[in-house]
């Protein structure tokens, strides 16, 4: 089939089909003229990649079938509007429906780091088997406090919030094994545990606590709720209720990934802390007073705009028109 010959017989009505679709309102009649047009230009686009699929006129067809598409099918919403429905209902009724299980898993986490902390200054042979004396007191007295202040503040806090953002999404993507979140988080308060206890056996606990606090708080809670969220796919799929099992974890995974959308922007909160608070000249309590302001902020979006979101109805799923209908299991 001559090609140049096809494109001149129906070159027409692919025009038509550019002008119809981008008028800002159609008749009836050109509606149906314009679904017509369409039906017939995919016809052709069929005709012209079976003889040449990698061709310009293959391309052109697409672009316009495409654009006559959208006309067909519309925008659902602007971004405005789809960024006010994330951050007023999707967010928070996803954060809110994890407040326990996030309180649940800092508790556990505080038990595990003070049982270290506590084994650590209260166990002479500890620190000798850990690295010495001379060691810890480093550690101590150089390289903890060093670590926040060694590097610029604006790249130290983009680097702490890259790792920390990787740290949960990873939480929240392998917490369906049901043994990463486990993990994870008991070789952090292991790791926390064992730094209170150098510091509290060096008489320097408050040192310690000025330095972490500041932007810990913040920063813990985002690694709890991570760990709540993969745990809560866990649990998805192993126990799906009146759902199929697929379906569960499809809905599940859904709302989770509101989560981690949501702790990106958490963790950038606590790194910008980490970054340009923790090490400064600031005193103490005034350090200590930011960490437990965006600490407070958090839980007040949580609760407050959650609670109200689930009542209505919001889980952190994608609106139903985008999911799709499901069965119950039988």
């Amino acid at each position: 089939m001559d090609l140049d010959a096809f494109t001149a017989v129906h070159r027409p009505e692919w025009d038509r089909l550019d002008a119809l679709a981008s008028r800002r309102r159609l008749t009836g009649a050109e509606a149906d003229e314009m679904l017509r047009l369409y039906q017939l230009a995919s016809a052709h686009l069929s005709t012209v990649r079976s003889l040449a699929p990698e061709s310009p006129l293959s391309a052109s067809l697409s672009t316009r079938l495409a654009r006559a598409r959208v006309r067909f099918t519309g925008a659902r919403s602007n971004v405005l509007e789809d960024l006010a429905v994330f951050f007023l209902f999707s967010l928070p009724a996803a954060f809110y429906r994890l407040r326990w299980l996030t309180l649940t898993i800092g508790a556990a986490f505080t038990v595990v780091g003070v049982l270290y902390a506590v084994w650590v200054a209260s166990t002479p042979e500890v620190i000798p088997a850990l690295g010495g004396d001379a060691r810890i007191r480093r550690y101590v007295n150089e390289d903890f406090i060093n670590y926040y202040s060694e590097n610029p503040a604006a790249s130290f806090a983009g680097a702490v919030w890259t790792n920390n953002a990787w740290v949960a999404a990873q939480e929240v993507a392998f917490g369906v094994t049901g043994l990463f979140v486990p993990m994870v988080l008991y070789s952090n308060a292991q790791n926390s545990g064992l730094a209170a206890g150098f510091f509290a056996s060096s008489g320097k606990l408050d040192v310690f606590f000025s330095y972490i606090l500041p932007h810990g708080l913040l920063e813990l809670t985002a690694v709890f709720v991570a760990g709540a969220a993969g745990l809560s796919l866990f649990w998805a799929w192993v126990s799906p209720g009146r759902r199929k099992r697929l379906d569960a974890l499809a809905q599940e995974g859904r709302s989770m990934v509101t989560v981690a959308l949501g702790l990106v922007l958490v963790l950038f909160v606590s790194g910008l802390v980490e970054g340009f608070v923790t090490p400064s000249a600031l005193p103490v309590w005034a350090k200590i007073g930011i960490g437990v302001t965006v600490l407070a902020a958090y839980w007040a979006y949580t609760v407050l705009l959650g609670r109200r979101a689930v009542a209505a109805g919001h889980r952190g799923d994608l609106a139903a028109r985008d999911t799709g209908s499901t069965l119950a299991a039988s």
